[in-house]
């Protein structure tokens, strides 16, 4: 199974987050709790569905990534631009993606 991570939009303000191991939502992929079998994957998506459901996110789904040289890396080119910020002016404090992380 490949390693797997649960990230979100933030419902103040759609910023991209990702679940920690304390179950707090973060805005840093690095922080993301990692599930490394099925049963911690079924484990995010159903604690991903109960955030949902009490509107503490949107846009829930759990991802996969890759740790390369102890460094989250997501599979998917729209995860590694989530997870860098976005690739315009968006929210006060929020830079641009970085190139070179969302380079496939």
């Amino acid at each position: 199974m490949t390693d797997k991570v649960l990230t979100a939009n933030r419902l103040t303000d759609g910023i991209a987050v990702w679940l920690d191991a304390n179950g707090q939502w973060v805005e840093n992929l690095q922080d993301a709790l990692v599930a490394r079998h099925a049963e911690a994957a079924a484990s995010l998506e159903a604690i991903g569905k109960r955030d949902f459901a009490e509107n503490k996110v949107v846009d829930v789904a759990v991802v996969d990534v890759q740790e390369t040289d102890g460094k989250l890396w997501p599979l998917r080119l729209r995860e590694r631009i989530r997870a860098q910020g976005p690739t315009m002016d968006y929210a006060a404090g929020y830079g641009h993606a970085d190139p070179v992380f969302i380079a496939v």
